[in-house]
């Protein structure tokens, strides 16, 4: 098991020259961290990290599907296009504007990149989908959000006809508050082979608007092969969210999402004044994630966990999946690593899908270099800048026999810079010889 280096742990490390080389990335995350504090959210003292593993412990033992490293926790039926997510690969989502009629305070699309112009301005869609055919790409999944999409009802019936007629082979589906759903765009929806239709369903609305939206599913059903629910979780509703998990299932449902509630760096006062507060360490590798949906909220994950655990214990139909922020996260470092060749000494991690190398620092060099010369290995870096080794992580176990007793295990992400590769190096955590398992550590 790696030492996951924070600032709570990284005074646990003995190698000076290693502890401060961790202590880079530390920083960063601390800086980070206070800006994100700047913005009015206060950041969760408690760390839940062992109360999580204990609950996907357990829901191991309950038979659940744990998905992309405990990323992504299943019980029963499970979107295809939510697999697929995991690379990324074969997978569009498009939107024809950013325009919505609801005013949801945990909403992302504001960090969406253009987002006030596609308040007010429409993409061509259809053509944006002729232009990924043209490119001979495997398309296997397409989907359409927003904002809102039945606010463009044609645009939205345009789109998927035209995904029927020209890629029949994708899973489409549509996204969706519900609020424009009636018999006539579900019949047009069905003609033009929609297979899957998302609702939004908010906790935070009263009883008879969910009601509402419940209605609108069930008359979803008469039309669409597969109907579910995504919706983030806020904290505490657990007993709010069995209730709905419930009515879902009496409605033979084919499965439920359930997003990690996110703060999206705005409408602070509002998460303040519900108590919420940011996740201790939002994300165990800080990047420029694609993503745009913010930082995890305390408490939301625990809920979900414990969603599983009533589904699994109630013998439910519904399928229950719990996506949490980090494996929206996956499919974007997937496509960036996937570039190959690779340089020699890199490890591309099936556990994260990043880049792993290890390094010594300080005394440690000299032993290490004076083994790899023993054993003809040639493929390491000396970086005397930082005072490090690099090698391939597969060399981690055998400097046990070296007193060897720290090694750094770095993370690292292909970026593409003025068309030329650059490896970009994001984390340090640290590996113990003695115990090292590559297939289970890394």
């Amino acid at each position: 098991m790696l030492l996951n280096v924070n600032d709570r742990t990284l005074s646990q490390i003995k190698n000076i020259s290693l502890r401060n080389y961790a202590g880079i990335y530390v920083s960063i995350y601390k800086e980070f961290m206070q800006q994100v504090a700047e913005t009015g959210i206060e950041i969760d003292k408690k760390d839940y990290s062992a109360q999580v593993k204990e609950k996907i412990d357990a829901l191991r033992k309950r038979g659940v599907t744990l998905r992309n490293n405990n990323k992504s926790l299943c019980y029963g039926d499970i979107s295809p296009a939510c697999i697929a997510c995991q690379t990324g690969v074969g997978s569009s989502t498009f939107f024809v504007s950013l325009q919505c009629h609801r005013d949801c305070y945990y909403c992302f699309n504001p960090n969406q990149e253009n987002y006030d112009y596609y308040q007010n301005h429409k993409r061509d869609i259809v053509q944006e989908l002729k232009q990924l055919k043209e490119k001979r790409q495997r398309v296997r999944h397409l989907a359409l959000t927003g904002g809102e999409p039945l606010l463009h009802k044609e645009e939205t019936l345009n789109f998927f006809q035209y995904a029927t007629d020209n890629i029949p082979e994708a899973y489409t589906r549509l996204y969706t508050s519900g609020d424009h759903i009636d018999a006539q765009i579900l019949q047009d929806l069905k003609d033009a082979e929609l297979r899957e239709i998302r609702f939004s369903i908010r906790m935070h609305d009263l009883e008879a608007n969910q009601e509402h939206t419940l209605k609108k599913i069930r008359l979803a059903k008469e039309y669409i092969p597969y109907v579910m629910v995504e919706m983030p979780v806020l904290p505490d509703t657990l007993t709010e969210m069995k209730a709905i998990l419930v009515k879902l299932d009496e409605l033979e449902l084919f499965s439920i999402n359930l997003l990690e509630l996110c703060y999206p760096l705005a409408n602070a006062e509002i998460f303040n004044e519900k108590g919420f507060k940011i996740k201790n360490e939002p994300f165990h590798i800080l990047y420029d994630y694609w993503y745009a949906g913010g930082l995890p909220v305390a408490g939301s994950e625990l809920v979900c966990l414990d969603l599983l655990a009533f589904a699994s214990d109630s013998n439910l139909s519904l399928g229950v999946h719990y996506c949490s922020v980090e494996n929206k996260q996956t499919g974007q470092i997937y496509q960036q690593n996937s570039v190959r060749p690779l340089p020699e000494i890199a490890y591309y991690s099936q556990r994260d899908y990043f880049l792993k190398t290890a390094k010594v620092f300080g005394d440690d060099i000299a032993r290490v270099s004076e083994f790899f010369e023993k054993k003809g290995y040639k493929d390491y870096e000396i970086v005397e800048e930082h005072n490090y080794m690099e090698f391939h992580i597969n060399k981690v176990r055998a400097l046990a026999k070296f007193d060897i007793e720290e090694v750094g295990i770095s993370y690292s992400v292909l970026e593409n810079r003025n068309n030329e590769m650059m490896i970009r190096e994001v984390k340090v955590d640290i590996a113990y010889p003695k115990t090292f398992q590559l297939s289970k550590d890394v």
